[in-house]
């Protein structure tokens, strides 16, 4: 209620709320949309299937960013109303980069993955905890 208050969109012929995409670290929120867990349906097995490529595109297109955008690669101490400020400036500024010509490298993502890794992200189990 506080990132997309009373904002819903329309999928086919279905209205339905606006949701951030998460994975099994994160509790269920109504706004958090993630995978089914324990025995699986052939309609939850394709749910998770596609709920997981959802994320992909997301996650492929946050690689992009930051390999672009190597700020994004380290510890922001910007505050939480500012952060998607800067993200979506990073897109704004990624969009212009490849409108007018200046192609994305792929070595920079490779780059930007190896720099990643001297900044390990906590153990998922000792935030749920």
């Amino acid at each position: 209620g506080i990132y997309f208050p009373d904002q819903k969109i329309t999928v086919g012929d279905v209205e339905m709320p606006i949701v951030i995409l998460g994975d099994l670290a994160y509790p269920l929120m109504p706004w958090l949309m993630k995978l089914y867990t324990g025995a699986l349906d052939s309609e939850k097995e394709l749910f998770n299937y596609r709920l997981s490529k959802c994320r992909m595109v997301v996650e492929c297109a946050f690689g992009h960013l930051k390999a672009r955008w190597r700020s994004l690669l380290t510890r922001s101490d910007l505050s939480e109303t500012n952060i998607p400020i800067v993200i979506a400036a990073c897109c704004v500024l990624h969009n212009l980069c490849e409108t007018k010509g200046e192609t994305f490298m792929a070595g920079w993502e490779v780059e930007a993955n190896r720099l990643a890794a001297d900044y390990a992200q906590p153990d998922t189990q000792a935030i749920r905890r």
